[in-house]
């Protein structure tokens, strides 16, 4: 699959980071965006590529930055640059920026939900729907600053779908965080769902976890590709309902 890597401007006067564009040869003249961010990992964004890859076989144009949680804001600068510059740029890769989809994992899970919670973060632009994939919710998101528990418990209703998508053995983040937040997410009028595979915090990317490398890398296990194939499959549903 084509992969176009080019690079996003940060406002705070930090260098350009980069960002992959993964769009499938022979997908429609104008598909659904998808914004996907990694976790906490500085410039990390490799970590989700095989699930971005997957993502974009569904007929999607997939955006996937590096950002930065090490910065003295927690990478909210990062987070929003990019969220901007999908905006303003989708179309010219032949995405539709008004059906764009948030999603992210481990903490750019907290961080894609966070979006849906906070209108004021790009100007009351809203996305189509957010995918939470193995994240903590009742911390501040890095995309705002602010925890998306204490967001929705002032917001009167949840405009945007949620998905959240768990492994049950993950032992970084609990599956039961994302139970939680749906238990929360359920009290309040708007669409919301969770479903949970049988894998860990990594296999729900399709990853696995190499202890040298001391980060992610494709996974090769049959858990951890059905898994993660179907972390794609969602968040496509997301993309095209």
């Amino acid at each position: 699959m084509p992969i176009s890597t080019v690079p996003y401007t940060v406002v705070d006067g930090s260098a350009p980071r980069l960002l992959d564009v993964y769009r499938p040869e022979g997908a429609a003249a104008t598909t659904p965006a998808v914004l996907l961010w990694h976790g906490i990992g500085p410039d990390t964004r490799f970590e989700v590529g095989a699930l971005a890859e997957e993502t974009a076989s569904h007929g999607l144009t997939v955006f996937v930055p590096d950002w930065r949680s090490d910065a003295p804001d927690g990478g909210r600068a990062y987070l929003v640059a990019s969220l901007r510059y999908v905006r303003e740029n989708a179309a010219s890769f032949g995405a539709d920026p008004g059906q764009l989809v948030v999603a992210g994992w481990s903490m750019g899970a907290g961080a894609a939900i966070g979006t849906a919670l906070r209108p004021d973060l790009m100007d009351g632009r809203l996305p189509k729907a957010v995918v939470g994939i193995a994240g903590l919710y009742g911390r501040p998101a890095r995309s705002t600053g602010t925890v998306p528990l204490d967001d929705l418990a002032e917001a009167a209703t949840s405009e945007v779908p949620v998905v959240l998508v768990h492994g049950t053995a993950d032992t970084v983040v609990e599956s039961h965080h994302s139970r939680d937040f749906l238990a929360e997410l359920e009290k309040r009028p708007g669409i919301a769902r969770l479903h949970e595979a049988d894998t860990d915090h990594a296999g729900i990317i399709m990853t696995s976890y190499d202890p040298e490398l001391g980060h992610c890398v494709p996974a090769t296990g049959g858990d951890a590709l059905r898994a993660g194939r179907e972390t794609a499959r969602i968040v496509a549903e997301a993309a095209h309902a």
